[in-house]
């Protein structure tokens, strides 16, 4: 948490932050699906957790005002097992009613698609691999209804911004 307090108060717009869900059901803000001693989040309960790993919850607040891009981790591949994760993201999401300021991104397309299914309020991304084609990106995130793209920063052009403007989709 103090890092997104130390981000808002040096005057940040806003803050990206990777969710992973524990074995109680609790979503959580870290990078990498394992502990380095403890193993994957999956397997462990929120309690068994160090203190510094705060629950999605806790960031948000310490968050406000800023923007936060909600980064469901999910291979870019079509994935089991984050359908669980979707759900309590958009269960924690939607009754904040701060849909303006938040937007939930994935590599993984059925990911963020479910979200949208089930939340259609808040805002979706498509994050794009730095291998992928990103003109391909931005015509696969129109087509599944998503508002917002995350290309690889070396891909973004003026020809990108240009095709995403005219289609009405963020770049960021």
């Amino acid at each position: 948490v103090d890092a997104f307090l130390a981000a808002r108060d040096l005057g940040a717009d806003g803050v990206e932050l990777d969710v992973h869900l524990t074995a109680d059901g609790v979503v959580v803000v870290h990078h990498d699906p394992d502990l380095p001693g403890q193993g994957p989040i999956a397997a462990l309960s929120a309690a068994e957790l160090p203190p510094w790993i705060p629950s999605l919850f806790e960031a948000l607040d310490a968050c406000s005002p800023l923007l936060v891009n909600v980064e469901i981790k999910a291979g870019a591949e079509p994935a089991t097992g984050h359908d669980d994760l979707v759900s309590q993201v958009a269960a924690l999401l939607v009754p904040r009613r701060e849909a303006a300021r938040l937007v939930v991104s994935s590599f993984c397309l059925s990911a963020i698609d479910s979200l949208r299914n089930l939340a259609p309020s808040l805002a979706t991304a498509l994050l794009v691999e730095p291998t992928d084609d990103p003109k391909a990106a931005l015509e696969t995130a129109q087509r599944h209804g998503h508002g917002g793209l995350h290309p690889f920063f070396p891909f973004v052009d003026e020809a990108l911004v240009k095709a995403a403007g005219r289609v009405g989709i963020a770049i960021r």
